[in-house]
């Protein structure tokens, strides 16, 4: 099944939601809706749904009718909402649109109330509904199916898990119960070594190859790999010899990195192109969330990261003669860039070429992922969220054109085909040389190194004999950055909340940063949500 299109999308109106949990029905704090009602539903509208809230906002498209009520239907996408809670509250971005409690995010004073949070929380918990009604109504029907949906609620789980600490827990249409931290990390582990079996091989895919965009057994390593590189935060008992193992077997599988560039463009730019999923990039997305310009349309996903962090004043494609075309849509939002933390990964010399294309900067940086536009933009962020979008390099890593010739756009004007690669295989080289030097006492291995030195060559940046902690932490930024997995890899280090030495431009709301309360690792649960079983994290 090539499902590009999500076909046969289930009305939402036949979802029964879980008790408790939030939906799309009158606000974010509803009745739950009668178990045992019995309605007529569509077993592969239902399994298409599971996977379609990821991408998109509602059954509607862009424009249609919103899963999720409380906030503008774009606002509450499962990207968008991802991205927001990971990189506004980081040393990567900042952005300063005045709703919906960015200034909050972008100054991490974050609290039950922020709109936005609430958002993240629906969007997570109304996508367990989902799975909850597939595998209650229709889980004995198809094994390979029902594993992947059993993935995709697990993942959901891990994202609630890691996002807000203590979270609502239920696997069948009742009201939820409370699970700790601790017991969600083990629930989520036994459910993932029990459903992998039954996953299909790990199968490198493009779009045109059969079942590209469905969970294989590789996207089951890669959370379990994930699971356990972030079990001391979790549990308090590391799990790096675990999370290397997992890294590996991605590694060692048919997923690859992408290291052909094509037609001027560098292997790293196609991975976040807009025919990604038609290119070799797309052997490296282990968990692509799909994107069509004309069927399956959305203003949370692809878009966002395309028009949020680009202005009509910038130019990604330098092969483009007309001075219109920016990123290869219509769409520039002129809202999120780069915090000037971010633009010294790459010149840690503090020697930032200004008044730089994007496409000039990398060769400056002598390293392929700089992808920031310095043209009428300050490398200082000198107003913080009150300033405008000149201030700080503007982010030129997400585009609608295609590898395919120099002046290739999508399939329309306004929506990109650009998939979002959820997991990506670079993913399992970092893990893997982080995990194993912290086996080593935190001294990097030879098979680290050369697992970094690949990503590093991929990007045309000069390999290194040895890499320090905080250089491989460096290495997860200039790699991964406004991926929305920031906050998870500083915290792991210790270097978000808390009496740490490590402060980043406008960190807790002042210039120069500042050490902000390290219960604000995990985010309050909304305030409307803290009832019945569920208790409010500790210092909210």
């Amino acid at each position: 099944m090539n499902f590009r299109y999500f076909k046969n999308i289930v009305p939402v109106a036949a979802i029964l939601l879980a008790g408790g949990m939030s939906s799309c029905t009158g606000d974010l704090d509803v009745t739950p809706i009668n178990p045992n009602l019995a309605l007529e539903y569509d077993a592969d509208g239902l399994f298409n749904k599971c996977y379609a809230n990821i991408a998109l906002q509602g059954n509607g498209g862009a424009n249609g009718d919103c899963d999720i009520d409380g906030l503008d239907g774009g606002t509450t996408g499962f990207v968008r909402q991802m991205w927001n809670s990971n990189e506004l509250t980081s040393d990567e971005a900042i952005c300063s649109w005045g709703d919906n409690g960015i200034q909050q995010f972008c100054y991490n004073t974050y609290d039950a109330s922020h709109p936005m949070l609430n958002g993240y929380y629906a969007r997570l918990t109304t996508g367990i509904s989902y799975c909850n009604q597939y595998l209650n109504v229709a889980g004995g029907q198809d094994a390979v199916k029902t594993a992947e949906i059993r993935f995709i609620r697990a993942f959901e789980y891990y994202l609630l898990m890691d996002a807000f600490g203590n979270i609502p827990f239920a696997t069948e249409l009742t009201v939820p119960a409370r699970m700790t931290r601790k017991e969600a990390y083990d629930w989520i582990e036994k459910e993932l070594l029990d459903l992998e079996p039954a996953l299909s091989d790990a199968k490198a895919k493009k779009s045109t190859d059969p079942n590209y965009g469905r969970v294989d057994k590789a996207a089951a390593w890669m959370l379990l790999m994930r699971l356990y590189f972030n079990a001391e935060v979790y549990t308090g008992t590391a799990q790096w010899a675990k999370a290397a193992e997992y890294a590996k077997k991605v590694m060692d599988s048919d997923y690859r990195l992408n290291t052909q560039g094509q037609n001027g463009w560098s292997a790293y730019q196609m991975l976040f192109m807009g025919d990604n999923g038609e290119s070799n990039a797309a052997y490296e997305a282990v968990f692509p969330i799909l994107c069509d310009g004309l069927k399956t349309t959305s203003w949370g996903t692809s878009l966002f990261l395309i028009a949020s962090t680009f202005d009509g004043g910038m130019h990604a494609n330098p092969y483009d003669p007309n001075e219109a075309a920016t990123n290869g849509t219509q769409e520039t939002w002129g809202g999120n860039r780069a915090r000037k933390d971010l633009v010294l990964k790459f010149f840690p010399d503090g020697n930032v070429p200004v008044e730089t294309a994007s496409y000039d900067l990398t060769a400056a940086a002598g390293d392929d992922r700089a992808l920031f536009w310095g043209i009428d933009h300050t490398l200082d962020n000198v107003n913080g969220f009150a300033g405008d979008f000149s201030e700080g390099y503007g982010v030129a890593k997400f585009i609608n054109y295609k590898s395919t010739g120099a002046v290739v756009l999508g399939s329309d004007a306004q929506f990109p085909d650009a998939d979002f690669f959820m997991f990506r295989v670079a993913e399992a080289y970092l893990t893997y040389a982080e995990a194993t030097a912290r086996q080593n006492g935190g001294n990097i291995t030879s098979e680290g190194v050369n697992a970094l030195n690949a990503i590093r060559s991929r990007a045309n940046a000069s390999h290194k004999s040895n890499f320090t902690m905080d250089e491989i932490l460096d290495e997860w930024c200039r790699e991964f950055y406004f991926e929305g997995r920031r906050r998870v890899d500083l915290i792991r280090h210790g270097k978000y909340g808390g009496d740490v030495n490590y402060n980043w431009s406008w960190k807790g709301g002042v210039k120069n940063g500042r050490n902000f309360p390290a219960y604000r690792n995990v985010f309050a649960i909304p305030a409307a949500q803290v009832k019945g079983a569920i208790t409010q994290n500790e210092g909210y």
